[in-house]
């Protein structure tokens, strides 16, 4: 695997940070200047309407189970344990977080947004499974 296809899913995952950090912003202003909040709120999200509360929700969530992927993702790549299985399943892991965010950001639906958030579940963890492995049996 070439360093390029090892960290192309990493550098996805921290654009969707940065994509839900300016939805947030933009949310929250919007929230302040149609005093829909004062600005006080700024000290306390619960005050924000519900649209401006979920992309901080979520942008708080990409600083959780994304932190084992980055992890994981760069042990790998520095160990050159990193093969096409592990690509295709950091793949899973991040379209999975684009999915999670979208519906964390729009309508919640729990219904839609926890299989998102199980399918990345179990792709990072088989990732760390697998790299676990490899390390331990020098595969």
């Amino acid at each position: 695997m070439t360093v390029q296809m090892i960290l192309l899913p990493l550098f996805v995952q921290v654009a969707l940070t940065f994509v839900v950090l300016f939805v947030m912003g933009a949310r929250r202003r919007t929230a302040i200047r149609g005093k829909a909040v004062d600005r006080e709120a700024v000290w306390d999200d619960s005050l924000f309407p519900r649209e401006a509360r979920a992309p901080a929700n979520n942008f708080r969530n990409q600083f959780e189970l994304p932190v084992l992927f980055y992890v994981v993702t760069v042990l790998a790549l520095v160990t050159r344990k990193a093969d096409l299985l592990f690509v295709i399943l950091a793949w899973v892991f991040v379209l999975s977080r684009v999915a999670h965010a979208l519906v964390h950001c729009t309508s919640n639906d729990i219904r839609l947004r926890f299989p998102a958030f199980l399918v990345g579940v179990i792709a990072l963890l088989a990732m760390w499974v697998l790299y676990a492995l490899a390390i331990l049996l020098n595969v």
